[in-house]
């Protein structure tokens, strides 16, 4: 028989005592004049250029010691389980670092979703995602400026769709790649979870970073892997070169696409928004 009451040894939990916080504001001016606003944005800022220093760094690292033109080795280098590591792991570590001051976000299409399903008001979401975009594009600079000759020989680390797969092909693998990123970010940030299972919270960073991962191991063959547009965006502007720009749009529209999907099916299926919202519309029929 399934109720929604689990029984531990030290007591009960009951689904009807959880309430869910309160939505956030559509807009809220508040936020402005807060010192904690400010630094959540600086937070997003040194993440986001962390996390591209480190992992453009690492593809640009891996090009060079497979190409056999300047005496690599084909076999050498991390590979792309290497760099699907390097991916999934700066996540999990700067998650982990800013979940508590800014959330943890690292990337638009995360913060996007977090404000359709009313976590974030929309002039959080701009202004994080404005930090993220400006994080990512100093932290590629990073590796321009350290790697230059490497740098712009190996591709910068820009995405783009790769030959032989259509741009069908590469708007879907963007928009199901980011689905499952976010869809994770939600499953892992529910608080319903957090207030019946304590060690949520502190776990969250480690299946956000494995869903990156296992994301990049699919798809790196086909558009590189996006899933983050801050991402795409900030190797675009310092590589600078026709084929990424050409190819850019896909890692905005499938990345924000997947994220609104990831946020409908969390909050209106699986946690039954829907439903809640139809039930307290009949029970009140003046509104």
């Amino acid at each position: 028989m399934a109720k929604d009451v689990e029984v531990t040894e030290r007591g009960s939990f009951s689904g009807k005592d959880y309430h869910d916080p309160p939505p956030a504001p559509l807009i809220d001016a508040e936020e402005l004049t807060k010192w904690s606003f400010y630094r959540a944005l600086i937070a997003e800022f040194i993440a986001t250029l962390l996390f591209l220093y480190i992992t453009v760094l690492t593809v640009i690292g891996y090009k060079h010691q497979s190409d056999v033109k300047a005496n690599g080795d084909i076999c050498g280098g991390v590979g792309i389980l290497g760099i699907a590591w390097a991916f999934g792991g700066m996540i999990f570590i700067l998650v982990y670092c800013t979940a508590g001051i800014s959330g943890g976000h690292i990337n638009p299409a995360v913060t996007f979703g977090l404000f359709l399903a009313r976590k974030v008001s929309l002039i959080r979401a701009i202004m994080y995602m404005v930090a993220q975009c400006l994080g990512a594009i100093c932290g590629v600079g990073l590796v321009k400026a350290f790697q230059k000759s490497y740098y712009n020989k190996y591709g910068g680390g820009a995405n783009s769709l790769a030959d032989g797969y259509s741009t069908g092909t590469g708007l879907g693998a963007e928009i199901i790649g980011t689905f499952v990123l976010v869809y994770t970010v939600f499953s892992a940030t529910d608080p319903k979870r957090n207030a019946r299972d304590s060690h949520v919270p502190v776990l969250a960073p480690l299946p956000i970073g494995f869903a990156v991962f296992m994301v990049h191991l699919a798809t790196i063959p086909v558009t590189g892997t996006g899933i983050n547009p801050a991402r795409s965006l900030g190797a675009a502007v310092i590589y600078n070169k026709d084929k990424p720009w050409d190819d850019h749009w896909i890692f905005w529209v499938g990345p924000f696409i997947g994220a609104a999907i990831a946020a409908f099916y969390h909050q209106f299926i699986l946690r039954a928004g829907a439903a809640k919202a139809l039930g307290s519309f009949r029970s009140n029929p003046h509104v």
